[in-house]
Order: structure tokens, then sequence, then C-alpha cells
């Protein structure tokens, strides 16, 4: 018997992550608007969910914010008195996302700041904010290493730091890829390596979102 990948994705979200309507309405609403379906599935969800949990986060930093769909998981694994920082480059997008965390009850948990994701973490790196204990990197690719460079100014021992589409179907392999997105993974993947106070690894995704991947790693200063 044959199945899919997604037709397994689909079993397992049916088993483990169920259906809840407030997910539901952030995606219909993202779509209504015409964002792009680029959020992480729901198994990919209640996985970050899970990690901001075991972490016990009190402060997320995510990094694309789109119309908000991992958001509403980070906020749904905060410790009480919780808050979630999002950068989003696009008006649009930002303010569909304000408008869905606002639906589901957790506006005041999350600040999106909207513009260039480099120049926002410059600025919180100077306003000598309190460190993060998760931090999610889900935005254009090609900055991944500068993101990584302002995420570790933003962390304290234990902060898990995570990167989104890895793998993009396999081009994180081509060393010899013109493409922005893979060269800016691949970057990334390199300073991940030689960073002496990172310890990380990579799991490869497969489903409905096609065959991508995270990196997780944690700081040990």
């Amino acid at each position: 018997m044959e199945h899919s990948f997604s037709d397994v994705d689909a079993y397992f979200s049916e088993k483990l992550v169920g259906s809840d309507p407030l997910f539901d309405k952030l995606l219909q609403n993202n779509a209504k608007h015409g964002l792009p379906p680029h959020d992480v599935s729901p198994s990919q969800g209640k996985f970050l969910y899970l990690l901001a949990k075991i972490k016990g986060a009190k402060r997320i930093l995510e990094i694309g914010t789109l119309g908000g769909y991992s958001t509403l998981w980070f906020a749904k694994a905060l410790e009480p008195g919780g808050e979630i920082i999002s950068l989003e480059f696009d008006p649009k997008h930002a303010a569909v996302a304000k408008e869905n965390l606002m639906m589901a009850n957790v506006s005041e948990q999350v600040t999106i700041l909207i513009g260039a994701a480099a120049e926002n973490l410059d600025r919180l790196a100077a306003s000598e904010t309190v460190p993060f204990d998760l931090i999610f990197i889900d935005a254009d690719k090609e900055n991944n290493s500068v993101y990584l460079e302002y995420a570790l100014k933003l962390a304290k021992p234990g902060t898990i730091i995570i990167g989104d589409n890895v793998v993009r179907d396999g081009a994180v392999l081509d060393a010899n890829s013109s493409d922005g997105r893979v060269i800016g993974v691949r970057s990334f993947i390199d300073d991940l390596a030689a960073h002496p106070e990172l310890s990380s690894t990579a799991i490869e995704t497969v489903g409905v979102k096609g065959y991508d991947g995270f990196t997780i790693s944690i700081v040990e200063f």
C-alpha cells in the first residue's frame, strides 16, 4: 500500500494536532487578503509550539510574520506574562497579522515591528532589550546570516534559535546554485557549523508543504 507524504502528514495532523477554528479562520483571512500560502503546516506549527513550551519561553523573537500563523502557535505556548516581538517587512502582511491576532485574542502579547528586519534588529540590539528565550528565523533567506548575527546579540545561554525552509526541496546541496535563497541558506548553515557557541542540528520535513526542513540551535555562551 502506497501513500503520499501529504497523506501521512494529514493523518498525524488529524490525530495529534486536531482542528482549531482560530487557525482555520486565520488562514481563511490570509487567503481572503491574497497573502501567499507560505505559513508552516499545522504539524510544524505544533512542533514550534512544543519547542516553546519545553523551553518555557517568556520572550520570543520572530523574524518574518506573514499573516501571523506561526505567531499564534507561539502565543499559545507563551508563559504567563510572556511577549512576542515579530518583524514584518510588508505593511499589508503586518496589517492582516494584526487583524488575525486580535481575532484570536492574543494581540496584547504580540508587538509587530514593520520594516526591514535588519534595521529593526539593529534597533533592538542597540536598545539593550531583555534577551529572548527563543528566536525563529523565517524571512528572506538571502539575509539569514545577518539575522543569525543579530539573533546571537539578542540571545542568552540556553536560547533556542530555529531557522525555517533550509532544505528547499534538496537544493541546499547545490554548491553552484545561483538562487539567492539557496546561497543564503548554505551560508547560514556554514555559520551555524562554525560558531563555537552554538550546538545545532537540522530536521528534514515532508508533507503538505513539500520537502523542506528546520535548523535548531541552542546558544552555549
